[in-house]
């Protein structure tokens, strides 16, 4: 029974996986007649300033965007796990960002930044605010960790709110009967017992801040200039519209090879500390 899924797998995901790795050590345009390179087209990825610059945006985005949406989803799971009113209602409107379609949500974050944010600090005369901050090249990663990290905590939440229901209340009024505060709580029985749903957020975060593609598209385009380019969008343009699919290939390999690694790291440091813990 299982047959036909591995074939639709295959076939839509496996071959053409294969058939990248292929034309990676090709000098194939995505069209024409093309001819063995070698390794060529790796090495000239490392030589390539334009793909080094789309790394560190990258690194530097997928980084913060995971701590803050790590911090941000923690606080909110613990606020609504606390015994306060409409507490389901809360938990589903919490939830709503994360069925609502990327694209849709950047072009909202998109007026808001370009129209919005700029009229309203104009009318009240905050000249910090005063500008679209996805004009300025300085700026506009920001605009972009805003969003992202608006509409991933709504997972996150979710997830630390399963970790945080496994936790006996027995342990928080032991640990008050003993004299423990509010941050010592935190430290030695909530963060000890979530350790696991700790290692899953930050792991699946930083993988898909990695892979982050549709923000951009809505907000800048990968602008102004190539600031926020990421390696995703640079690959994607570069091997689809710039007729480099052979040496876009190859970057998507040692992409993928990079991501891999990332998340095996992550999972090797975290489960550690969850054992030290």
């Amino acid at each position: 029974m299982t047959i036909p899924a591995v074939l639709l797998f295959f076939v839509f995901h496996t071959y053409p996986a294969l058939q990248g790795l292929f034309y990676s050590f090709t000098d194939w345009k995505g069209y024409g007649d093309w001819s063995f390179v070698g390794l060529k087209n790796y090495l000239n990825v490392f030589q390539d300033s334009r793909a080094l610059h789309a790394y560190g945006f990258t690194f530097k985005f997928a980084i913060v965007s995971t701590i803050l949406v790590n911090i941000f989803s923690l606080l909110v799971a613990i606020g609504l796990n606390s015994k306060i009113k409409f507490q389901k209602t809360l938990r589903a409107v919490y939830f709503m960002p994360n069925i609502l379609g990327i694209l849709i949500v950047g072009f909202i974050f998109n007026f808001i930044f370009t129209h919005f944010i700029p009229d309203l600090a104009e009318n009240l005369g905050i000249n910090a605010l005063a500008t679209n901050i996805l004009g300025n090249p300085d700026l506009a990663w920001v605009g972009i960790v805003i969003m992202a990290v608006w509409q991933a905590v709504a997972f996150n939440t979710i997830l630390y709110l399963a970790g945080l229901v496994t936790i006996s209340n027995d342990l928080y009024e032991a640990a008050s009967i003993d004299g423990a505060g509010v941050w010592r709580k935190f430290w030695s029985i909530t963060f000890p017992m979530i350790a696991p749903f700790f290692t899953i957020n930050m792991v699946l975060a930083m993988k898909n801040f990695l892979m982050v593609f549709d923000h951009i598209i809505a907000l800048t385009g990968g602008g102004p200039g190539q600031s926020t380019e990421a390696i995703s969008i640079l690959i994607y343009r570069g091997g689809f519209q710039g007729g480099e699919f052979a040496y876009q290939s190859a970057n998507a390999i040692i992409y993928f090879i990079i991501i891999v690694a990332i998340s095996v790291f992550q999972i090797r440091v975290l489960q550690k500390r969850e054992v030290e813990m």
